[in-house]
């Protein structure tokens, strides 16, 4: 069973005295060296594993000039810290074992914009999209253009260089870095922007610090003029870091900017930018060129270049084949026309700009024209759109890439380490030919995608990293590709920075490389800031990439049953994708609300594998966390988990079990993780699986006892529902609810328990009724499949579409109700569900035989058997339950076709939406039918998510997760134009708006009875 996990969580004395002083001179963010939070912060998105010691939250910008005074004092010589944002980095780039100064969870503002000079003031926690949004209604957008936008800090863009799709058009970061705010070792603030000669002269003169940086760095650049443009490769993506090229430009002006630029956080810490900001293109189309091959893909950019397209991009067969798994591809299929099914293995996105529809036209043609003509012979053919939607959905595919990538369903997952290599585009074909070659010579699988306009491709090897001996060929292939990037006068380094790469700068800037370790002296001369990567002030090791920890050096500790029992944790390649800043998107709304990375898909994913490790090193029975019943009879007896419960929670040395609980109760089990995640990270269903185990030493709150026996207790209430409303809406009971955790909200007129059976017109479906009907009773027979929330408790919605159904023609039936069992699931009895689950299986797959279409209402309740049945390892097969959209359209030549005379807005539960999302436009389809032009507005999770919102702990959070989409939603729109298809969420909009909202089908229901 599972034992208690200790873990050390006491700081070492200087640190605690660091904090200790921070705090006394006013430090007002926050600090943490909590276990979990520096789990958390120990990965990004690089194969690299490195825990911190502590983590420090900024609140304002004095509290980091109070950090790096106290880090400049003597006594504190020894404190070394990195600066993170978004943690997207690739290559460990904020990673340290020291102190990690989090710049992303506080400082996030945007300070000022001016769109009649075209910039932007932002604090460095801002996100790419987060900018973008705000300054979109301007007609302009901060131009360099990443994969990680949507949580991408511009802090982070500023420290790598950042650069991406559309580079050759618009430039790397320190493009459009105007002036820069950086904190330096002892506290002094300097504003750093371009200056002229005699400006320059000024600063020269100046006696501080600010003036000793101008000094030394002019100085250091014209006499190393020559190694300079001898030394710095002539490419677009040139060097991230340092940057010596451009710190004096040709009309003899000085940038110290181009110094701080893709530093890495090794100079100083930045915490405000003034940033150029662009004209979004008035128009724009994009061609996808289709290959047979991905080396015809290559070997055609260079000519696809001669038509001036603003970008460029490739996509190779894996990552082609990969997206027609993901929800993106039911977006973009139609645009990927192929004679022959399976012919096309590469991709071209090649985009064009205008400032008017005639001027894109023109290019358009000409293009059309070119791809047509000459070096027709690689191409397979290729499609064309002008259409704004369609192309962002195309860029959406090319920027889920790395994510689709992770996830390939093997052990070894491509992971990054050489993807940002960057050579001049006219060597890219060769240098490709021979990478594939190093690669296909160790026999690793790979994806490739990239920028080959810039003549940069993302190469990601397949390694299993748990594998000591494919670990090994970290070294082996980088050192490779190194030479090959030098033979074909490129870099291994041309996008992402160089992190824990940096034992290579040497070798590449040769006899310029003191130069570098000057600069670092200059401005951290202890070697404080982010020790161990670009250069050291002492000219002392860099980090070598085989002399850090990795995930994999972990993740081989933990018990391979254990890997298998919760691969869905394992599988987390870091890519982050759910640190989405858009609160419109579903994933992940804990995150959104809370800002905190323990309560996001990734934060779990890292507990969970961190606490698997210390189980598998502590000896935890592997059956304890893989099989249900074993489970439940390895549980200690109740008065033994109550003792451990109180005994946790006054002990002062806390179980790192009880961290992982703390943040597993906070998911609202949207399972919007399972559908938008790259890799299907599927936190609910791991959750399940640890808190099953989780509960074998400590005892369950009550609460999980009653929402877990929901499903059978209402069914049991409704022969008696008045008497059930008001025995539950007495203020005594409400007391008593709230007693035990759960908040009772006050029911509306839609939400009170119902005398569901003994409404009228139900036929019940019962397997000698069904087997009794003709084959075409049978094919327009459909059965019901109740959910307890719906037909309890808004059975109206249950009976209208009893009646819609009937209208249309169908005879309809009901399913005897069998609880679902997902509240059992969520709660992680799993024993009991299984039970459960079992029994309900039996009972509708005995009427499914017969031929009858099963249809759930509810999409989360119905989505079960797809999910949480198909994994759950049941020893029967998991019914074929529709969800209605699905069955209605299968016949839907059989109504008349009416032109759209009234608009309605459809808001789908956030798994449907995730999930299912192929369904979604079922819906418009039906209701186009039906003369109802219907939109679905983007939108996050609504909060409530089942039972979570009515849990008092969850109240605020669910509140908190309300407000940041589903209210601005319904709040501008007549409300009466609303629908919702989940339960669950026309309950909490009831609850916040105190107004109802209505099912689809009460609403199609209406327009068939005109």
């Amino acid at each position: 069973m599972l034992a208690k996990i200790n873990v050390q969580d006491e700081l070492p004395d200087l640190l605690r005295d660091f904090v200790s002083e921070l705090l006394n001179i006013g430090f007002s963010g926050d600090v943490s060296y909590a276990y979990a939070d520096r789990i958390v912060m120990s990965t990004d998105n690089s194969i690299y594993q490195v825990k911190p010691q502590l983590i420090l939250f900024p609140a304002v910008i004095s509290d980091v000039e109070m950090v790096m005074k106290l880090l400049g004092e003597e006594r504190f010589r020894e404190v070394k810290l990195a600066p993170r944002g978004g943690g997207t980095g690739t290559n460990g780039q904020s990673l340290t074992e020291f102190v990690v100064l989090d710049l992303s969870k506080h400082l996030n503002q945007i300070l000022e914009i001016n769109a009649e000079e075209k910039w932007a003031r932002v604090q460095v926690g801002v996100v790419k999209d987060q900018l973008n949004e705000a300054i979109k209604p301007f007609g302009l957008f901060f131009a360099p253009e990443l994969s990680t936008s949507n949580r991408a800090t511009i802090g982070g863009m500023i420290n790598t260089d950042a650069s991406g799709q559309g580079s050759c058009l618009y430039g790397k970061t320190r493009d459009h870095v105007l002036a820069l705010k950086t904190v330096f070792l002892g506290g002094e603030v300097i504003d750093s922007f371009e200056i002229d000669a005699k400006t320059q002269e000024h600063y020269r003169a100046q006696k501080n610090m600010e003036g000793l940086f101008h000094r030394v760095v002019e100085d250091e650049i014209r006499t190393h003029q020559e190694e300079i443009e001898r030394i710095f490769p002539k490419l677009n993506r040139c060097m991230t870091g340092y940057d010596l090229a451009h710190v004096i430009d040709e009309q003899n002006h000085f940038h110290l900017n181009s110094i701080l630029c893709g530093s890495e956080g090794t100079l100083g810490v930045m915490v405000e930018a003034k940033i150029n900001l662009v004209s979004i293109p008035n128009c724009s189309g994009l061609f996808v060129v289709r290959y047979s091959n991905f080396d015809a893909a290559l070997r055609d950019a260079p000519k696809l270049m001669a038509i001036n397209a603003a970008s460029i991009e490739t996509v190779d067969s894996t990552v082609f084949q990969l997206a027609k798994t993901d929800n993106i591809w039911n977006d973009v299929k139609h645009l990927m026309q192929e004679s022959v099914a399976g012919e096309t293995q590469a991709i071209n996105l090649v985009e064009l700009i205008a400032d008017d529809s005639d001027a894109l036209l023109e290019k358009m043609v000409a293009v059309e024209d070119f791809l047509s003509s000459g070096g027709a012979g690689a191409r397979l053919g290729f499609d064309q759109t002008t259409l704004a939607n369609e192309v962002n959905n195309l860029w959406q595919l090319r920027k889920k890439a790395v994510g689709l990538l992770g996830g390939l369903a093997a052990n070894a997952r491509p992971v990054p380490f050489v993807e940002d290599t960057a050579v001049p585009p006219e060597n890219l074909a060769d240098y490709i030919q021979e990478f594939r070659a190093l690669l296909d010579g160790y026999g690793l699988k790979y994806g490739m995608f990239g920028h080959v306009d810039a003549g940069v491709l993302h190469v990601r090897p397949a390694l299993d990293m748990k594998d000591p001996d494919q670990e090994g060929m970290i070294r082996q292939i980088s050192d490779a590709v190194v030479a090959l990037t030098k033979k074909y006068k490129g870099l291994i380094w041309g996008e992402h920075g160089k992190g824990f790469r940096s034992e290579y700068t040497e070798s590449y800037m040769g006899s310029l490389y003191p130069v570098l370790t000057r600069i670092k002296a200059l401005f951290d001369p202890f070697n404080q800031l982010n020790p161990g990567k670009i250069a050291s002030p002492d000219g002392s090791a860099l980090y070598q990439i085989d002399r850090v920890s990795t995930r994999g050096q972990l993740d081989r500790q933990v018990n391979p049953i254990f890997q298998m029992a919760y691969k869905d944790a394992m599988n987390c390649n870091g890519n982050g994708a759910c640190y989405n800043y858009d609160l419109n998107d579903s994933m992940c709304p804990s995150w959104k609300a809370t800002r905190d990375r323990k309560y996001s898909p990734k934060g779990r994913a890292s507990l969970l594998r961190e606490w698997l490790r210390l189980a598998s090193n502590n000896g935890v029975p592997a059956g304890s966390l893989t099989d249900a019943e074993q489970l439940q009879q390895m549980t200690k007896p109740l008065p033994v988990r109550m003792f451990n419960s109180v005994a946790e929670h006054f002990s002062s040395q806390k179980d790192f079990s009880t961290e992982v609980r703390e943040s597993m109760d906070n998911c609202l089990g949207c399972k919007s993780c399972a559908g938008q995640c790259p890799v299907k990270v599927d936190i609910p269903t791991v959750r399940s699986s640890f808190f099953a185990a989780y509960y074998t030493r400590y005892a369950r709150p009550i609460k999980h006892y009653l929402v877990a026996s929901v499903e059978t207790l209402i069914p049991k209430f409704s022969h008696a529902p008045f008497l059930y409303n008001v025995l539950t809406q007495n203020p005594f009971s409400k007391w008593g609810f709230r007693q035990l955790g759960l908040v009772h909200q006050p029911a509306m007129s839609g939400f009170k328990l119902s005398a569901f059976m003994k409404q009228e017109g139900i036929q019940w479906a019962t397997v000698e009724q069904l087997s009794g009907l003709s084959l075409s009773d049978k094919e327009r027979s459909i059965v019901l499949v109740l959910d307890a929330f719906t037909t309890y408790f808004d059975s109206a919605v249950l009976m209208d579409a009893v009646r819609l159904l009937k209208k249309l023609g169908y005879m309809v039936w009901i399913a005897p109700f069998s609880p679902n069992g997902k509240p059992l699931h969520v709660l992680g009895f799993l024993a009991k569900f299984k039970q459960v689950a079992e029994r309900n299986a039996l009972q509708l797959n005995a009427l499914a035989t017969i031929g009858v279409s099963l249809v759930g209402l509810d999409p989360s309740m119905s989505l079960t058997y797809r999910s949480e049945y198909q994994k759950s390892g049941l020893n029967v097969v998991a019914p074929n339950v529709m969800l209605l959209q699905e069955r209605l359209v299968k016949d839907i030549n059989k109504w008349p076709d009416k032109v759209p005379e009234q608009m309605l807005q459809l808001l789908p539960h956030c798994s449907e939406r995730t999930n299912a999302a192929a369904t979604l436009p079922m819906w418009q389809t039906i209701f186009a039918r039906f003369g109802v032009k219907l939109t679905m507005p983007k939108t996050g999770c609504c909060g409530m998510a089942g039972t979570f919102g009515h849990e008092l702990s969850n109240r605020q959070l669910s509140e908190t997760i309300y407000q940041q989409s589903w209210a601005h939603a319904l709040r501008e729109t007549d409300v009466n134009t609303v629908m919702a298809t989940g339960y669950s969420c026309r309950c909490q909009v009831d609850i916040m708006e105190q107004q109802s909202i209505r099912h689809p089908v009460s609403v199609l229901l209406s327009i068939v009875n005109r």
